[in-house]
């Protein structure tokens, strides 16, 4: 609730070059100033990004760390008799005494030589945090795609319902979006099956990427022969991407939906492609969900498709009736009735009986023909706390899951106190651009001309040591690749950490996007390894890559 926070604590986010992920909102350098008007904006990054450029406090932390300053937070919020949950009490599952033992061994000198970070800044961090009248902590995919990513998050969430900050305005808190997918869909689950080879465990019936080259290239019951791509690529955007490119090149099959053909499609033995972004129409179901203000837009196509174009929907359906032929009267009719709708019609219908619909009275409420006579928007309101809708669970109690996530704490202490953690090796962060949206929108002059973006940022101690100039050619290898790219020094880089850009690297042979191709860069996913896990979820680790640097020839 951004708009009424009056202390932010920002971890592993970038709000300025990411629009905020799950907060979705517009203006947000605009809406982070009005913050710290209100009161203090505190960001904990390797890097000095620009939304810590424009916080009041700035703090390195060394990658993939984030998880033992948490855990000395909770021991400070405990140990100084600042929990308080508040109006969430009566929703919570367990006593959060309960927990206390949890966090009790993390007193903030233990974790300070670890983290980069004094034990007296992670003290004053939750004293001012607790001083506040409408806090809220924050953290986003730097904190996510490490190796305690999945605690890391619980961790955050932990942190605000024992201040009593979920619900709660300033806080984290809940939209009422005029299309609800999470009410359509209700609670997710994990771990109902895992994946062949590795035995990794499944998310709402998706397994982790890092598992997929393979269950390609394994032989065996279940072996992956067959693909379907849809407006993806893979082998830029998962660990290990050079390896999944060759086992692309292995499939009996592979189908692609997609109007480039990219460093992934290459490999397909069909490409169906869709009208572009243009042709189609626009209502977003997934960012209202997360939006910072309940509101609702609808785009209509720019441009008329061409006669020949079909939209993704489509292609899909297309496909389906001829894989999955309909048997009975009844799909038939019901597979009929939802082409004839399209996307508008089915959106027409979910208005009408979402929060603002009028139900079957056609004059009242929201509707698409309402929301296409405001081509800007209709402004729904302000978040407001929901109570008992907290929970979808029959007990409407807020389930804590604490004996699932604070398991990985044992993990935490091998990790960090009973292993050597040290040695000379660098550890690789990525970063965004406000211009450069994974990798599609390389194919744009106006987005990727100026200078070169796809470059290793390091620190200056950390040049000096390498004896590296700025713009000198270095070569950057991990257990799985390496790639090279040139440097750019900057005192914005933690000593001891490395950056670059995810998303680039369109220098592979069959691709035809041209403009960026003249732009290739290099993937960063050439170096993360598909076999280094957030064991609690599966997911890969993107952040505290160990890596080395060689510098190679003359600065540019």
């Amino acid at each position: 609730d951004i708009d009424n926070t009056d202390h932010f604590l920002m971890f592993g986010a970038n709000p300025l070059a990411s629009n905020g992920s799950i907060m979705s909102v517009a203006d947000v350098k605009q809406r982070l100033k009005d913050v710290r008007k209100r009161g203090k904006l505190v960001v904990v990054d390797p890097r000095r990004t620009a939304t810590a450029e424009l916080a009041d406090a700035h703090y390195f932390v060394r990658p993939g760390s984030d998880v033992l300053v948490l855990l000395a937070m909770l021991n400070v919020l405990f140990k100084d008799n600042l929990v308080n949950t508040g109006s969430l009490t009566e929703y919570l599952d367990q006593d959060p005494a309960e927990l206390a033992a949890s966090f009790a061994e993390f007193n903030p000198e233990k974790v300070a030589p670890l983290t980069g970070m004094s034990a007296e800044v992670i003290r004053t961090m939750v004293h001012d945090f607790c001083a506040a009248s409408q806090p809220v902590m924050y953290g986003r995919l730097g904190v996510s795609v490490q190796e305690f990513g999945t605690l890391t998050q619980y961790l955050i969430m932990l942190f605000n319902i024992l201040t009593g900050r979920l619900d709660s305005v300033g806080g984290l808190m809940f939209t009422k979006p005029a299309v609800d997918i999470l009410a359509q869909s209700g609670r997710g689950h994990m771990g109902r099956f895992h994946s062949r080879v590795r035995g990794l465990p499944e998310f709402n019936g998706e397994l982790p990427v890092a598992t997929l080259a393979e269950e390609i290239t394994t032989p065996g019951t279940g072996q992956i022969k067959g693909m379907m791509l849809i407006a993806g690529n893979p082998v830029l955007s998962t660990p290990n991407g050079e390896q999944l490119d060759r086992a692309f090149a292995k499939l009996d099959l592979l189908v692609a939906v997609d109007f480039y053909i990219n460093e992934s499609s290459r490999h397909a033995d069909f490409i169906l492609p869709p009208v572009s972004p243009l042709e189609r129409e626009h209502y977003d179901v997934t960012f209202n969900v997360l939006a910072v203000r309940n509101n609702a837009r609808y785009a209509e196509a720019l441009f008329p498709r061409p006669a020949d174009g079909r939209h993704d929907w489509e292609i899909l359906l297309g496909l389906r009736d001829r894989l999955q032929p309909a048997h009975s009267i009844k799909e038939k009719l019901a597979r009929n009735t939802m082409r004839r709708m399209g996307p508008s019609g089915i959106l027409n219908v979910l208005l009408r009986k979402g929060p603002y619909g009028g139900g079957r009275n056609p004059f009242a409420g929201l509707s698409l023909s309402k929301l296409k006579k405001s081509p800007h928007g209709v402004d729904l309101g302000a978040l407001k706390p929901v109570g008992a809708a907290l929970s979808y669970h029959g007990d409407r109690k807020v389930h804590l899951e604490s004996a699932f996530f604070l398991k990985d704490v044992a993990r935490v202490n091998t990790r960090f106190f009973n292993r050597d953690t040290a040695g000379d090796k660098l550890l690789l962060i990525g970063r965004r651009d406000v211009r450069s949206n994974n990798s599609w929108l390389h194919n744009s002059h106006r987005l990727v001309k100026g200078k070169d973006r796809c470059t290793v940022l390091i620190n200056p101690e950390d040049a000096r040591h390498l004896n590296v100039d700025d713009g000198q050619q270095l070569r950057v290898s991990s257990r799985v690749g390496s790639i090279e790219l040139a440097a750019a020094i900057s005192d914005e880089m933690m000593p001891g950490v490395v950056s670059i850009p995810h998303g680039w690297g369109h220098h592979r042979s069959g691709t035809q996007w041209l403009e960026a191709e003249a732009h290739a860069g290099v993937s960063v996913n050439d170096l993360t390894d598909e076999m280094h896990l957030d064991e609690l979820s599966g997911n890969a680790v993107l952040n505290g890559v160990p890596v080395t640097l060689q510098a190679l020839g003359e600065s540019a």
